[in-house]
């Protein structure tokens, strides 16, 4: 699922959003029109057509999602979710109090989804009285969205891993960039054993190998906000937390880590090193010499017998 910090990097989003609502507003040109991104906790309002008084929906606003509409949009089916009249239409007597709440008595909303089939958000329409919505009228908005699909999976190729879906080293050092004023740590992982796997077993099974680091490394820091999984190529891995850390608290996360790469039900002999830099809030900090130490940890982790981890103390 894209984060907001993710496609806030994409180049000329806020322009083609802009594009996309002026579109919408030719076809439906009475109606509020508004682009919204959908995460595992919430709905984020990215971009309104106009200002609509009698409407209470505007840029910036975020919904938990329990209390989101749009969340209730079959994303699988990639259809269109549609009440002409929220009163007579809307089978939910939540969804019915959310949307008038808002002021809106007809809505339709539109999945947006990236080509694997994930979730981005939605483009909606909202109007303050009932209205009908015609074939035409949706289908070209559908081929809208379509559209728009296109441009997020060329941005997403631009900033994710291929195998793994995990982020890219450019997506690293943008995040740095935007996050380095803020101080935290950076966790270099490289793989013990890998290189046999491939030669045992064939790069096939290597590439599952990879897939399945990507996920536990996801799970490992699910719930945090402030973290970003990376793989930089071949079976180096990189974790980023953006805020500062106590040498405990890394030392705890490594060692977790380090746990989660130990058990493999295929008989793989596999574990983690681990290369750990903390630093302090430093807006002229370079990211180039932050991997340095932290590549320099991971090769005193790995002289220390491998399946551990190493803090840099001199940074």
């Amino acid at each position: 699922m894209t984060t907001t910090q993710e496609f806030q990097m994409y180049r000329n989003f806020d322009e083609l959003a802009t594009d996309v609502l002026d579109l919408a507003k030719e076809i439906l040109p009475n109606k509020l029109i508004y682009l919204s991104s959908l995460t595992d906790v919430q709905q984020v309002v990215l971009k309104v057509s106009d200002e609509h008084s009698e409407i209470l929906v505007s840029e910036g606003t975020v919904v938990p999602l329990p209390k989101s509409v749009c969340n209730r949009i079959d994303f699988s089916k990639n259809e269109p979710l549609i009440y002409e009249d929220v009163e007579r239409d809307a089978d939910s007597v939540t969804v019915k109090r959310l949307l008038k709440g808002a002021n809106i008595h007809s809505y339709m909303g539109l999945p947006i989804t990236h080509m694997n089939g994930d979730k981005f958000g939605t483009l909606c329409v909202a109007d303050s009285k009932a209205s009908a919505y015609d074939e035409h009228s949706i289908e070209l908005l559908q081929r809208i969205v379509k559209m728009f699909s296109y441009y997020l999976e060329l941005e997403r190729c631009a900033y994710r891993d291929p195998l793994t879906d995990l982020y890219n080293r450019r997506y690293l050092s943008k995040r740095f960039e935007d996050t380095a004023k803020q101080g935290g740590s950076l966790f270099y992982l490289d793989l013990d054993g890998f290189k046999k796997v491939n030669d045992t077993f064939g790069h096939d099974a290597g590439d599952e190998v990879l897939k399945e680091v990507a996920k536990r490394l996801i799970e490992a820091t699910r719930g945090n906000k402030e973290s970003c999984a990376v793989r930089l190529g071949g079976d180096e891995f990189i974790v980023h937390f953006a805020y500062p850390s106590t040498e405990e608290e890394v030392s705890h996360c490594a060692t977790q880590l380090v746990k989660a790469m130990e058990k493999w039900e295929e008989g793989y002999r596999i574990s983690a090193s681990i290369g750990v830099v903390l630093f302090e809030a430093d807006e002229e900090i370079d990211f180039d010499a932050v991997v340095k130490k932290a590549d320099h940890a991971l090769y005193t982790a790995k002289l220390s017998g491998k399946n551990t981890f190493f803090i840099y103390k001199d940074f």
